[in-house]
């Protein structure tokens, strides 16, 4: 008989030996002739060599699937022994798990071409008004690849730019005054990785949030780059963030056009950069609309409703005024009501004054119309 020991480094002991110990459970009931022993994170087996082996084999599968989809369950166990594929291997569009073993899927047409266009490219715009998931399925691809073990770090940014308001002094040091640009990264990140990894990867920075000021100077390989409410950047910003990129390194730049923070006196970086780097080999751009969005139903009733708003001050800034001539339709002269047909008649050079003005009227109009 001997004796091996196991380490769950990589996955929540909780996940590993499921609700109230059922997996443990299930996993000496394969191997009845195994003494099992589990405490924390670690498994002391006893046993004979090929028993253990076997063990080996099956704590190996269970891991990986732990690591990838942050679920186990009895069914899973029995369809790894049997090298079958377990409920959340044969998902569709199963990006990764929750950390409650939820499927984070994408869920809409162009949300899956987002993914697709992810696998096929370095380089991917998604752009879309709020709450397409145009960030949230970005996070899931890039902590997907970090499960996979195809980089080594995740890096997330965004502009620290306010919303509207002003905050005035924030107090704290430099974290404490950053954290709230970037919560919404912690919330979707929260939700795909146990809390305590989660500090952990932050802790060895392999996960990285930062805002995008704290970009410059660097060289990002082996990473997924995430640059989050691009529209908040400006021509300079956005260009120093895109050649940040290093050797196996996958960019993606999110944003809504239609949310624009910046002073009225600056352009976005980001509309400026789709305009730039339309026709650029290995840069996609991927479009969400209201068809996208899946947060609560009123949030597409209330983006659509600004859409007609939008659509309405376009028509009635372009039609003329009450009272107002349009401003295509030349404007007669004042003077030509000022004499009769019959004294026109009667004093030709009356109407070769006339035209002479017409003319230069009409020149000049032309001159300042591009």
């Amino acid at each position: 008989m001997i004796e091996k020991v196991f380490l769950l480094e990589e996955v929540a002991p909780v996940v590993f030996y499921g609700a109230g110990n059922a997996n443990m459970r299930m996993i000496k009931s394969l191997y009845p002739k195994l003494r099992i022993l589990a405490r924390d994170n670690v498994i002391k087996v006893m046993g004979s060599e090929g028993d253990i082996a076997a063990f080996s084999r099956l704590f190996d599968k269970m891991v990986e699937h732990c690591v990838r989809y942050n679920a186990l369950g009895e069914e899973d166990i029995v369809q790894l022994l049997n090298g079958g594929m377990t409920r959340e291997e044969s998902a569709e569009h199963v990006i990764v798990y929750s950390t409650t073993g939820k499927p984070i899927r994408a869920r809409s047409e162009n949300q899956i071409r987002l993914v697709k266009a992810y696998e096929h490219n370095d380089m991917l715009f998604a752009i879309g008004p709020a709450g397409t998931g145009k960030t949230f399925v970005s996070i899931a691809l890039a902590v997907r690849a970090l499960k996979r073990k195809e980089i080594r770090r995740i890096i997330l940014s965004r502009p620290a730019v306010e919303a509207g308001e002003k905050l005035g002094f924030l107090p704290g040091d430099m974290k404490d005054k950053i954290d709230p640009y970037l919560q919404p990264l912690y919330d979707a990140l929260e939700e795909m990785i146990p809390q305590a990894k989660l500090q952990e990867y932050m802790e060895q920075n392999v996960i990285q949030i930062a805002p995008l000021a704290f970009m410059r100077g660097r060289t990002l390989n082996d990473a997924v780059v995430i640059l989050d409410e691009a529209q908040n950047t400006t021509s300079s910003q956005i260009k120093m963030f895109l050649t940040r990129m290093g050797h196996n390194t996958k960019m993606i730049i999110t944003g809504d056009t239609t949310q624009i923070d910046l002073p009225l006196s600056q352009r976005s970086g980001l509309i400026e950069a789709m305009r730039i780097l339309r026709d650029v080999e290995g840069i996609a751009f991927v479009r969400l609309d209201q068809s996208d969005i899946v947060r609560h139903r009123l949030v597409t009733r209330i983006v659509e409703a600004y859409e007609r708003e939008k659509e309405l001050k376009a028509r009635s800034t372009d039609a003329p005024r009450d009272g107002e001539e349009s401003q295509s339709a030349p404007k007669q002269d004042k003077s030509d009501h000022a004499f009769s047909p019959k004294e026109r008649a009667e004093h030709p050079q009356i109407e070769q004054h006339l035209n002479t003005k017409r003319y230069d009227n009409s020149f000049n109009q032309d001159r300042f119309q591009f």
